[in-house]
């Protein structure tokens, strides 16, 4: 059976339609409708049957999908052998992550490995942790930075492997006019009942704060709900509300915020994480060893 061709399959697996696995292996639906058709008669199964205006996979392709995992992480394991086996980091490495890490620390690990190993090309890419770790896990993307909170802690599929880089702690935006403004700390207590500028509904963080504030007997109020630290701190400045927003990636506080830390201290976490058949990679062991030295902004 052709490797590609089984790469699809376990793509649309994952995907659940063959157009999403075609966008993530970069060919055109028609393009992997041919394959698939290839890798039935190889199979001489049926692997796809039409539901709705969709697939769904036969008992033959679940089947044959399990084998799928293996070969592919087999075939990881040898590239990475080899890698290894040449002692070079060379070739392309694709890196996802959240925003506020490719603003806040990227820059400075890429320039890093352009300085230690100019042969490595990195390729970046701008996801949330719900999109870059099934991203990591179907062999799109090699390694991605993410991001979990104390209270919604981080799970990811058993061939994935993660490393804790740091903790990046969280402070609370107030306007300057703001009766607290002029305390360097305040008890999360003392504003909890406040309106607040929050991210989006149903994202991590927003979730983290709704639990947070909760923890301290109040209903959250949320005036606002948006996604950048900008947006965020404009409002803050304009009076609309106030917000905590961590340190990573933050830029510069506008004229019209006072950035106060909270009691007790609160942070998010960031992660590594990779396939573990790919962990020999020269290549990725570089990028790892940067990513623990290298300070965030």
């Amino acid at each position: 059976m052709n490797l590609e061709r089984l790469r699809l399959l376990h793509a649309v697996a994952t995907e659940g339609s063959v157009a999403g696995a075609a966008a993530t292996l970069v060919v055109t639906p028609s393009a992997a409708s041919q394959q698939l058709a290839k890798l039935e008669r190889e199979a001489g199964q049926q692997l796809l049957v039409r539901d709705g205006r969709g697939v769904r996979l036969t008992d033959a392709a679940h089947r044959l999908v399990d084998h799928a995992k293996r070969i592919l992480a087999l075939v990881e394991e040898a590239k990475a052998d080899l890698e290894e086996h040449r002692d070079r980091v060379y070739g392309v490495l694709s890196l996802a992550t959240f925003a506020t890490a490719a603003r806040g620390l990227l820059p400075g690990v890429m320039a890093e490995l352009a300085a230690r190993h100019p042969e490595l090309c990195v390729e970046l890419r701008e996801q949330d942790p719900g999109e870059s770790i099934p991203a990591v896990a179907r062999g799109a993307v090699d390694l991605a930075l993410v991001q979990d909170w104390e209270t919604d802690p981080l799970v990811v599929p058993d061939h994935l492997t993660r490393t804790a880089l740091f903790e990046d702690p969280v402070d609370v935006a107030l306007p300057t006019d703001h009766p607290l403004a002029g305390r360097e700390q305040v008890d999360l207590a003392e504003v909890a009942g406040q309106r607040w500028i929050s991210w989006p509904f149903g994202s991590t963080c927003h979730a983290w704060l709704l639990h947070t504030l909760r923890g301290q007997g109040v209903e959250p109020l949320i005036a606002h709900a948006v996604t950048e630290h900008p947006t965020q701190l404009a409002l803050v400045a304009a009076g609309q509300g106030i917000g905590i927003v961590p340190r990573l990636g933050r830029g510069t506080v506008p004229n019209g915020v006072r950035m106060v830390r909270v009691r007790p201290a609160l942070s998010r976490r960031v992660h590594a994480v990779w396939r573990t058949g790919a962990g020999r990679r020269p290549a990725l062991r570089a990028a790892l060893d940067v990513l623990t030295t290298t300070p965030p902004d």
